[in-house]
């Protein structure tokens, strides 16, 4: 299939994940702020109690959670880019109204419409992108991840700017609301790529409609998205509390070092998985590699210690792990990728929605002193959890002879 006609396409869904970045982050940037608008109780220290914070953050996994079984079928068969419209439109209600609602209850009903936005973009650029590069999907796909950290990575500098310039923190919101409008606009008259089309296949070839069957492994695959997000998502939306508790100077660095270890490992493992490994081998060998990260940090416990774990988690836990595991779920199900994309990503908005409420149960049981320490230890568990089922998964394909790129069990 001649990808460069598509090629406009595939950058105007890369941006909306870019926004994604931003919007995944930002409330985890300004939870005193949000804590404060919607009436957190006060803390000894004088800080507000961030709690009610982190409850509003896990309600974007549950948006998810409810509109990813509607999205999924509706990418199928009404088109992705319906789906990837319907994302936008509700993304920027989101960007819009968390910064107006006048308390955590409001702020919870705006962050389940962002939740439901990332559930209908997701079964639009995974299943389009895969369908555009046929031959390179896995990669492909990882570069969704790869704009995410992009986005991650400047909202420190927006923030620092937005800051030195007395702006209010609302501004960012309001902003990048109205690009990701602007890009929905354009990409309402962009052109999409014919769907379920197969690799290596004529243009507008396309597999095989069957029903889906689930075997242990591929439901193996399936269980990584809830272990691979619960590890990125906690330190993601907890590392501020740890570094102010470890005496980091500028906890908000840590972001940056986590953006920056993102792209890093997006670029290498870009070249791993085309000429070294496949990717099962790379969701064991980076949980494994979190899992001593989020070790060591527990055990030294100094403020430089979270700017190395910073990148290190960025590398190891959000370089792409996820958008590899939902690849490699997608290559069991070539005819259902809108749906096999939901029911990874239902996975992954079940860990943001019971694992952050389980953080924010754990931060504010410990404390300023303990808090941040137990969720660290939970981070530890879940892990180490995905490593195991990630062994499984190798084996599995071992024993089965998987040895090409995207084939299956």
């Amino acid at each position: 299939m001649n990808t460069k006609k598509y090629i406009p396409t595939a950058l105007a869904l890369y941006f909306t994940y870019f926004v994604h970045g931003i919007g995944v982050s930002i409330l985890g940037q300004y939870k005193q702020n949000f804590a404060g608008a919607w009436g957190a109780e006060k803390l000894a220290t004088g800080a507000f109690d961030v709690s009610i914070v982190l409850a509003v953050i896990a309600a974007l996994g549950l948006g998810r959670l409810i509109t990813l079984p509607i999205a999924g079928p509706l990418s199928d068969k009404f088109g992705r880019r319906i789906s990837g419209l319907i994302g936008i439109v509700l993304y920027v209600a989101y960007f819009v109204g968390i910064v107006m609602a006048p308390t955590m209850q409001v702020a919870y009903i705006f962050a389940l419409l962002g939740g439901a936005a990332n559930s209908f973009l997701d079964t639009c650029v995974t299943p389009t992108l895969l369908e555009i590069f046929t031959e390179s999907g896995d990669v492909a796909n990882m570069f969704t991840k790869f704009s995410i950290s992009i986005g991650q990575f400047v909202l420190p500098f927006i923030i620092g700017f937005i800051a030195a310039s007395a702006m209010s923190y609302q501004t960012i919101f309001y902003v990048t609301g109205a690009a990701l409008a602007i890009d929905g606009l354009l990409i309402a008259f962009m052109k999409f790529p014919p769907r379920n089309v197969v690799a290596g296949a004529a243009e507008g070839a396309k597999a095989k409609p069957e029903k889906m069957k689930f075997t242990p492994v591929s439901i193996a695959v399936i269980s990584l998205g809830f272990t691979i997000t619960s590890t990125f998502q906690l330190w993601l939306n907890c590392n501020q509390e740890l570094g102010k508790l470890y005496g980091l100077a500028n906890p908000k660095d840590i972001q940056s070092y986590y953006a920056m270890g993102t792209m890093a490992a997006i670029l290498v493992t870009a070249v791993l998985v085309k000429k070294i490994l496949k990717p099962v081998h790379i969701l064991v060998l980076y949980p494994a590699i979190s899992f001593a990260m989020l070790a060591i940090v527990y055990l030294v416990r100094t403020p430089g210690i979270c700017l190395v774990a910073g990148f290190v988690l960025g590398y190891a836990a959000a370089g792409g792990v996820l958008q590899l595991a939902v690849s490699t779920a997608n290559s069991f199900f070539p005819a259902h990728k809108g749906k096999i994309t939901s029911i990874v990503m239902i996975a992954s908005s079940l860990a943001n929605f019971i694992i952050l409420n389980i953080a924010g149960m754990l931060s504010k049981a410990g404390g300023a002193e303990n808090g941040p320490l137990y969720v660290l230890l939970l981070n530890m568990g879940v892990t180490l959890v995905g490593i195991l089922i990630a062994v499984y998964v190798n084996l599995e394909f071992k024993k089965q002879g998987v040895g090409k790129k995207n084939s299956v069990a």
